[in-house]
C-alpha cells in the first residue's frame, strides 16, 4: 500500500491527505519553552460515589525486564528548535536518529534516558534519501549506557508485541506498547508546504503510538533488540489533521544497519541499497494530459533509463505493476525494488505508448 506521509517540527501536526482517507507525518517535535504540557485534573472536595471500573489486566512482568534494559540505549536530542530520539549505536557513543530530527545543525544536545546531565554531539552524516543519520558524542558515553542490540528484520512477523522508546512531546524515557500491523510498506513523507520528504520502502507498520518526538527513537521486540526506528505517525485528514490512533510506520532494522554501519565506516553512505532510473523528471501538469506521469528531464549518464533507450521528453506511465502519475508514485515504485531487478518501463513518446525493458541501477 502506498501512502503519503507529512514531517513536521511542530506539536500541532498537520496531515495531507493520502490513500483513502490517511496522511502520515513524522515524530519529530519542537522543543516546548518549559517542557511538556501537562494536564492538571483536580479531584473535587468530595468525590461522588462510583462503581470500581474493571481492572485492567497487567501486563507481562516481561515488559519491565525489557524496559530497563533498552532505555539505557535510548537518548533524546536536542537539534536547535528540533527535537526527537536517538539510539546508540554502539560502544564509541554512535547514535543513530532520523535525518529530519538533526535537519541543518551540526551540534546537538543529547540527554540519555538514565541521566539528566545532557551531553555534546555532533553529526557524522545524514542521509536523507532514508530518513537516517549519525552523530557522536564528544566523549564516550558514560557508565551505564550500553549500545542497543539490533535484531533481524526477517523476523519480524504481523501481530507480535512491540514497544516504542523514545522522547514524544519532551517527555524522556517514554514507552508505548503495540503489535506489528503490517510490513513491507512503502511510505513518502509530505512536507505542509507542498513539498517531498524521503520514501522509504520496506517499512513497519505499528500500532504502537508515535507522537511528536518519537522520531528516531526504538521500536523494540520482547526480546529486547531493536528492530525499527520509529518515524512517521499517521493522522486522518477527515478529522481536521488530528491522530489517526494505531497507525506508525518504522524504519526497518535491516535499513538501519545497512545506512547507520556505512556511516560509521566509511563517514557517508557508499552502497545505497536504493533503485534507481538515473532520470531527473517532473510531474506532468498539463490538464489536457490524464492519467498524468512522470516527464523526463534529465537523463544521467549510463543510467539504467539512458542505457534502455529512453529520451528527454518521454512520459513515464507505469513501472512494473505500477501505474505513474506523479514524481511520488514514481519513487514509492523503485523504493519497492532492487539495484539490478529488471523491470518494464511503460512511456508515451510523441503521442505513441510504449514500453521497454530497464535494469534499475542504485541510488
Amino acid at each position: 500500500m502506498d501512502v503519503l506521509a507529512s514531517r513536521t517540527r511542530a506539536l500541532l501536526l498537520p496531515a495531507l491527505a493520502g490513500v483513502s482517507t490517511a496522511a502520515l507525518l513524522a515524530g519529530c517535535s519542537a522543543i516546548p519553552p518549559s517542557g511538556p504540557a501537562v494536564a492538571d485534573v483536580r479531584a473535587p472536595a468530595t468525590p461522588p460515589r462510583a462503581a470500581a471500573p474493571p481492572r485492567a489486566p497487567s501486563p507481562p512482568a516481561g515488559y519491565q525486564d525489557v524496559v530497563r534494559d533498552v532505555l539505557p540505549s535510548v537518548v533524546q536530542i536536542e537539534a536547535g528548535e528540533s527535537l526527537g530520539s536517538g539510539v546508540v549505536y554502539d560502544s564509541r557513543g554512535h547514535i543513530v536518529t532520523n535525518a529530519h530530527v538533526v535537519g541543518s545543525a551540526r551540534s546537538f544536545t543529547v540527554t540519555l534516558a538514565t541521566r539528566e546531565q545532557p551531553l555534546t554531539a555532533k553529526l557524522v552524516s545524514s542521509y536523507p534519501e532514508q530518513d537516517l543519520a549519525v552523530i557522536k558524542l564528544d566523549s564516550l558515553p558514560p557508565q551505564g549506557v550500553r549500545p542497543a542490540v539490533f535484531g533481524d528484520a526477517s523476523e519480524v512477523e504481523v501481530g507480535q508485541i512491540v514497544l516504542a522508546m523514545g522522547s514524544p512531546l519532551g517527555l524522556s524515557g517514554s514507552v508505548t506498547q503495540g503489535i506489528v500491523s503490517a510490513t513491507g510498506r512503502t511510505v513518502s513523507e509530505s512536507h505542509r508546504d507542498g513539498g517531498t520528504g524521503a520514501t522509504i520502502g520496506n517499512m513497519i507498520q505499528t500500532s504502537a503510538p508515535i507522537n511528536p518526538g518519537n522520531s528516531g527513537g526504538a521500536l523494540v521486540d520482547l526480546e529486547g533488540r531493536v528492530i525499527g526506528i520509529p518515524t512517521l505517525a499517521a493522522a486522518d485528514p477527515q478529522l481536521g489533521g488530528g491522530a489517526a490512533a494505531g497507525i506508525g510506520f518504522a524504519i526497518p532494522v535491516s535499513m538501519v544497519r545497512t545506512v547507520a554501519g556505512q556511516i560509521v565506516k566509511y563517514g557517508t553512505v557508499r552502497d545505497s541499497g536504493r533503485a534507481a532510473l538515473g532520470i531527473t523528471g517532473r510531474t506532468v501538469l498539463d490538464a489536457s494530459y490524464r492519467p498524468g506521469g512522470v516527464a523526463v528531464e534529465r537523463l544521467a549518464s549510463g543510467g539504467a533509463a539512458a542505457g534502455a533507450g529512453l529520451r528527454v521528453g518521454d512520459i513515464i506511465t507505469g513501472v512494473g505493476r505500477e501505474q505513474i502519475t506523479t514524481i511520488t508514485s514514481l519513487l514509492e515504485a523503485l523504493a519497492s525494488e532492487k539495484p539490478g531487478a529488471k523491470v518494464t518501463v511503460r512511456f508515451v513518446r510523441a503521442g505513441k505508448p510504449r514500453s521497454v525493458t530497464v535494469t534499475l541501477g542504485e541510488a
